[in-house]
Protein backbone atom coordinates (compact mmCIF):
# COMPACT_ATOMS: atom_id res chain seq x y z
CA UNK A 1 0.00 0.00 0.00
CA UNK A 2 0.97 3.72 -0.69
CA UNK A 3 -0.06 6.12 1.44
CA UNK A 4 2.87 8.92 -0.03
CA UNK A 5 -0.25 11.26 -0.42
CA UNK A 6 -1.79 10.64 3.69
CA UNK A 7 -1.23 12.91 6.47
CA UNK A 8 -2.66 11.24 9.47
CA UNK A 9 -3.20 12.05 13.07
CA UNK A 10 -3.24 9.57 15.61
CA UNK A 11 -4.23 10.01 19.11
CA UNK A 12 -2.46 7.31 22.06
CA UNK A 13 0.30 6.84 19.43
CA UNK A 14 3.38 6.40 22.07
CA UNK A 15 2.52 3.04 22.40
CA UNK A 16 0.39 0.12 21.77
CA UNK A 17 -2.01 0.04 19.09
CA UNK A 18 -1.31 3.60 17.81
CA UNK A 19 2.20 2.76 17.76
CA UNK A 20 2.13 -0.12 15.64
CA UNK A 21 -0.66 1.94 13.69
CA UNK A 22 2.07 4.76 13.17
CA UNK A 23 4.60 2.61 12.34
CA UNK A 24 2.80 1.02 9.74
CA UNK A 25 2.10 3.71 8.35
CA UNK A 26 5.17 5.34 8.25
CA UNK A 27 6.77 2.20 6.20
CA UNK A 28 3.88 2.76 3.50
CA UNK A 29 4.95 6.49 3.00
CA UNK A 30 2.62 8.24 5.37
CA UNK A 31 3.14 11.98 7.05
CA UNK A 32 2.62 10.52 10.83
CA UNK A 33 1.32 12.96 13.73
CA UNK A 34 1.48 11.30 16.71
CA UNK A 35 -0.05 12.87 20.62
CA UNK A 36 -0.12 11.44 24.04
CA UNK A 37 0.26 12.73 27.34
CA UNK A 38 3.94 11.36 27.78
CA UNK A 39 6.29 13.87 26.14
CA UNK A 40 8.97 12.07 26.32
CA UNK A 41 8.32 8.77 25.53
CA UNK A 42 6.31 10.56 22.51
CA UNK A 43 9.24 12.22 20.89
CA UNK A 44 11.43 9.19 21.39
CA UNK A 45 9.09 7.15 19.28
CA UNK A 46 8.90 9.48 16.29
CA UNK A 47 12.37 9.82 16.29
CA UNK A 48 12.83 5.46 16.23
CA UNK A 49 9.82 5.85 13.48
CA UNK A 50 11.38 8.17 11.07
CA UNK A 51 14.41 10.70 11.40
CA UNK A 52 12.66 13.14 8.73
CA UNK A 53 10.86 16.16 10.49
CA UNK A 54 8.61 15.86 8.02
CA UNK A 55 7.36 12.84 8.38
CA UNK A 56 6.92 12.47 11.83
CA UNK A 57 5.95 14.65 14.02
CA UNK A 58 5.06 14.47 18.01
CA UNK A 59 3.05 16.61 19.64
CA UNK A 60 2.58 15.98 23.61
CA UNK A 61 -1.50 16.80 24.56
CA UNK A 62 -4.05 15.62 27.37
CA UNK A 63 -6.79 13.68 25.17
CA UNK A 64 -9.16 15.31 27.45
CA UNK A 65 -8.16 18.79 26.88
CA UNK A 66 -10.65 20.64 24.89
CA UNK A 67 -8.50 23.47 24.09
CA UNK A 68 -5.28 20.86 23.15
CA UNK A 69 -7.23 19.17 20.10
CA UNK A 70 -7.76 22.35 18.11
CA UNK A 71 -3.87 22.84 18.51
CA UNK A 72 -2.82 19.75 17.54
CA UNK A 73 -5.02 20.04 14.56
CA UNK A 74 -3.24 22.81 13.51
CA UNK A 75 -0.03 22.00 14.19
CA UNK A 76 0.12 18.70 12.35
CA UNK A 77 -1.29 19.99 9.14
CA UNK A 78 0.91 23.32 9.43
CA UNK A 79 3.98 20.95 9.76
CA UNK A 80 2.41 18.17 7.55
CA UNK A 81 -0.43 19.31 5.27
CA UNK A 82 -4.16 18.46 5.56
CA UNK A 83 -5.27 15.46 7.53
CA UNK A 84 -6.75 12.62 5.74
CA UNK A 85 -7.07 10.34 8.18
CA UNK A 86 -7.94 10.77 12.16
CA UNK A 87 -7.43 7.47 14.34
CA UNK A 88 -8.62 8.08 17.79
CA UNK A 89 -6.55 5.56 19.17
CA UNK A 90 -5.90 6.58 23.19
CA UNK A 91 -8.50 4.81 25.50
CA UNK A 92 -8.50 3.28 28.93
CA UNK A 93 -8.93 0.32 30.54
CA UNK A 94 -8.50 0.67 34.56
CA UNK A 95 -12.08 1.96 36.25
CA UNK A 96 -13.15 -1.43 37.62
CA UNK A 97 -15.56 -2.18 39.98
CA UNK A 98 -19.17 -2.25 41.29
CA UNK A 99 -20.86 1.07 40.05
CA UNK A 100 -22.21 1.38 43.58
CA UNK A 101 -18.68 1.23 45.20
CA UNK A 102 -16.34 2.37 43.14
CA UNK A 103 -15.32 5.94 43.16
CA UNK A 104 -17.88 8.20 40.70
CA UNK A 105 -14.88 10.50 39.50
CA UNK A 106 -13.06 7.25 38.17
CA UNK A 107 -15.82 5.99 36.49
CA UNK A 108 -16.53 9.41 34.71
CA UNK A 109 -12.64 9.96 33.89
CA UNK A 110 -12.47 6.63 31.85
CA UNK A 111 -15.97 7.60 30.20
CA UNK A 112 -13.91 11.11 29.38
CA UNK A 113 -10.64 9.52 27.77
CA UNK A 114 -12.72 6.74 25.53
CA UNK A 115 -15.39 9.14 24.35
CA UNK A 116 -14.76 12.97 25.03
CA UNK A 117 -11.57 12.38 23.35
CA UNK A 118 -12.34 11.34 19.98
CA UNK A 119 -15.38 13.62 20.16
CA UNK A 120 -12.93 16.24 20.85
CA UNK A 121 -10.39 15.28 18.17
CA UNK A 122 -13.45 14.88 15.09
CA UNK A 123 -14.52 18.14 15.97
CA UNK A 124 -11.56 19.56 15.32
CA UNK A 125 -10.24 17.78 11.79
CA UNK A 126 -13.66 18.06 10.24
CA UNK A 127 -13.80 21.83 9.04
CA UNK A 128 -10.32 20.64 7.01
CA UNK A 129 -12.22 17.74 5.87
CA UNK A 130 -15.62 19.64 5.23
CA UNK A 131 -13.77 21.87 3.37
CA UNK A 132 -11.99 19.36 0.96
CA UNK A 133 -15.03 17.31 0.86
CA UNK A 134 -12.73 14.07 1.68
CA UNK A 135 -11.05 12.41 4.53
CA UNK A 136 -11.29 9.50 7.07
CA UNK A 137 -11.55 8.67 10.63
CA UNK A 138 -10.99 5.52 12.47
CA UNK A 139 -12.42 5.43 16.26
CA UNK A 140 -11.14 2.00 17.90
CA UNK A 141 -13.57 0.70 19.68
CA UNK A 142 -14.59 -2.76 21.13
CA UNK A 143 -16.68 -5.89 20.77
CA UNK A 144 -17.47 -5.25 25.14
CA UNK A 145 -19.43 -2.04 23.64
CA UNK A 146 -22.12 -4.82 22.41
CA UNK A 147 -23.26 -6.10 25.87
CA UNK A 148 -23.20 -5.16 29.53
CA UNK A 149 -20.24 -7.02 31.52
CA UNK A 150 -20.21 -6.94 35.64
CA UNK A 151 -17.63 -4.40 36.51
CA UNK A 152 -16.85 -2.95 33.60
CA UNK A 153 -19.96 -0.72 32.87
CA UNK A 154 -17.27 3.11 32.79
CA UNK A 155 -15.38 1.31 29.82
CA UNK A 156 -18.61 -0.69 28.08
CA UNK A 157 -20.59 2.69 28.12
CA UNK A 158 -18.15 4.65 26.21
CA UNK A 159 -17.12 2.45 23.55
CA UNK A 160 -21.00 1.64 22.99
CA UNK A 161 -21.51 5.60 23.04
CA UNK A 162 -18.66 5.42 20.69
CA UNK A 163 -19.98 3.19 18.25
CA UNK A 164 -23.11 5.21 18.21
CA UNK A 165 -21.15 8.87 17.83
CA UNK A 166 -19.13 6.74 14.83
CA UNK A 167 -22.64 6.12 13.05
CA UNK A 168 -24.09 9.79 13.65
CA UNK A 169 -20.77 10.95 12.46
CA UNK A 170 -20.73 8.77 9.20
CA UNK A 171 -24.61 10.08 8.86
CA UNK A 172 -23.95 14.09 9.33
CA UNK A 173 -20.46 13.77 7.04
CA UNK A 174 -22.02 11.32 4.16
CA UNK A 175 -22.54 13.88 1.79
CA UNK A 176 -19.24 15.53 2.40
CA UNK A 177 -17.31 12.63 1.38
CA UNK A 178 -16.31 11.79 4.93
CA UNK A 179 -15.96 8.46 5.68
CA UNK A 180 -15.76 6.88 9.52
CA UNK A 181 -15.65 3.48 11.19
CA UNK A 182 -15.78 2.01 14.61
CA UNK A 183 -13.12 -1.18 14.54
CA UNK A 184 -12.34 -3.56 17.30
CA UNK A 185 -9.11 -4.57 16.70
CA UNK A 186 -9.03 -7.96 19.03
CA UNK A 187 -7.49 -8.71 21.84
CA UNK A 188 -3.93 -7.76 21.74
CA UNK A 189 -1.08 -7.78 23.76
CA UNK A 190 -0.49 -4.36 24.58
CA UNK A 191 0.53 -2.01 28.15
CA UNK A 192 -3.25 -1.40 28.06
CA UNK A 193 -4.05 -5.09 28.30
CA UNK A 194 -1.17 -6.06 30.06
CA UNK A 195 -1.80 -3.78 33.19
CA UNK A 196 -5.19 -5.91 33.38
CA UNK A 197 -3.33 -9.50 33.03
CA UNK A 198 -0.61 -8.21 35.47
CA UNK A 199 -1.64 -6.09 38.00
CA UNK A 200 -2.44 -7.40 41.40
CA UNK A 201 -5.03 -4.12 42.15
CA UNK A 202 -6.88 -5.72 39.04
CA UNK A 203 -6.67 -9.31 41.01
CA UNK A 204 -8.45 -7.75 43.66
CA UNK A 205 -11.11 -5.04 41.93
CA UNK A 206 -12.45 -7.31 38.77
CA UNK A 207 -10.82 -11.11 39.64
CA UNK A 208 -12.26 -12.91 36.65
CA UNK A 209 -11.31 -10.23 34.45
CA UNK A 210 -7.78 -10.83 35.06
CA UNK A 211 -8.18 -14.63 34.84
CA UNK A 212 -10.07 -14.48 31.72
CA UNK A 213 -7.10 -12.38 30.10
CA UNK A 214 -4.38 -14.82 31.82
CA UNK A 215 -6.17 -17.78 30.06
CA UNK A 216 -6.84 -15.92 26.71
CA UNK A 217 -2.90 -15.08 26.71
CA UNK A 218 -1.42 -18.48 27.88
CA UNK A 219 -3.43 -20.09 25.35
CA UNK A 220 -2.08 -17.89 22.21
CA UNK A 221 -5.97 -16.63 21.83
CA UNK A 222 -4.89 -12.96 21.58
CA UNK A 223 -4.68 -11.14 18.19
CA UNK A 224 -1.76 -10.95 16.82
CA UNK A 225 -1.46 -6.73 16.17
CA UNK A 226 -0.35 -7.53 12.60
CA UNK A 227 -3.77 -8.01 11.95
CA UNK A 228 -5.11 -5.43 13.87
CA UNK A 229 -2.36 -3.01 11.99
CA UNK A 230 -4.14 -4.55 8.48
CA UNK A 231 -7.55 -3.53 9.22
CA UNK A 232 -6.42 -0.16 9.49
CA UNK A 233 -4.31 -0.14 6.84
CA UNK A 234 -7.27 -1.20 4.50
CA UNK A 235 -9.41 1.52 5.67
CA UNK A 236 -6.86 4.18 5.43
CA UNK A 237 -6.95 2.83 1.94
CA UNK A 238 -10.17 3.48 1.21
CA UNK A 239 -10.89 -0.33 0.84
CA UNK A 240 -14.32 -0.54 2.81
CA UNK A 241 -15.67 2.96 2.33
CA UNK A 242 -18.99 1.96 1.34
CA UNK A 243 -19.16 0.19 5.09
CA UNK A 244 -18.71 3.77 6.53
CA UNK A 245 -20.91 4.52 9.96
CA UNK A 246 -20.55 0.41 10.65
CA UNK A 247 -18.97 -1.33 13.26
CA UNK A 248 -16.22 -3.35 11.52
CA UNK A 249 -13.91 -6.16 13.72
CA UNK A 250 -10.98 -7.52 13.06
CA UNK A 251 -12.26 -11.03 11.83
CA UNK A 252 -14.29 -9.10 9.34
CA UNK A 253 -13.83 -10.53 5.80
CA UNK A 254 -14.05 -6.59 4.70
CA UNK A 255 -14.00 -8.04 0.69
CA UNK A 256 -17.18 -9.71 1.97
CA UNK A 257 -18.78 -7.28 3.80
CA UNK A 258 -18.88 -4.50 0.87
CA UNK A 259 -19.97 -7.01 -1.57
CA UNK A 260 -23.10 -7.75 0.98
CA UNK A 261 -23.85 -3.71 1.66
CA UNK A 262 -23.08 -3.54 -2.54
CA UNK A 263 -26.21 -6.23 -3.17
CA UNK A 264 -28.69 -4.28 -1.28
CA UNK A 265 -28.32 -6.01 2.41
CA UNK A 266 -31.05 -4.35 5.01
CA UNK A 267 -29.40 -0.76 5.87
CA UNK A 268 -29.43 -1.87 9.45
CA UNK A 269 -26.85 -4.40 9.73
CA UNK A 270 -23.54 -3.34 11.32
CA UNK A 271 -25.28 -0.86 13.40
CA UNK A 272 -25.92 -0.72 17.20
CA UNK A 273 -28.99 -1.82 17.55
CA UNK A 274 -31.38 -2.59 20.89
CA UNK A 275 -32.97 -6.37 20.10
CA UNK A 276 -36.65 -6.73 19.98
CA UNK A 277 -36.82 -2.78 19.55
CA UNK A 278 -37.72 -1.49 16.61
CA UNK A 279 -35.24 1.72 15.27
CA UNK A 280 -37.20 5.65 15.48
CA UNK A 281 -38.29 6.94 12.32
CA UNK A 282 -37.20 10.56 12.49
CA UNK A 283 -38.57 13.17 10.02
Amino acid sequence: MNFTEQVVLITGGSRGLGRAFAQALVAAGARVAITARGASELHEIAAQLSSAADQVIAIPADVVDPEAAPRVVAETEQRLGPITLLINNAGQFRAFGRIGDMDPLEWWNEVEVNLKGPLLYAHAVLPSMRARRQGRIINVASIAALQALPLLSAYVVSKTALIRLSESLAQETAEEGIKVFAIHPGTVRTPMNDYVHDSPEIGKRAPWLQQWFRTLFAEGGDMPIERSVHLVLRLAAGDADALSGRYITVEDDLGALVKQFGAGAPADQRLLRVNGTAALSVG
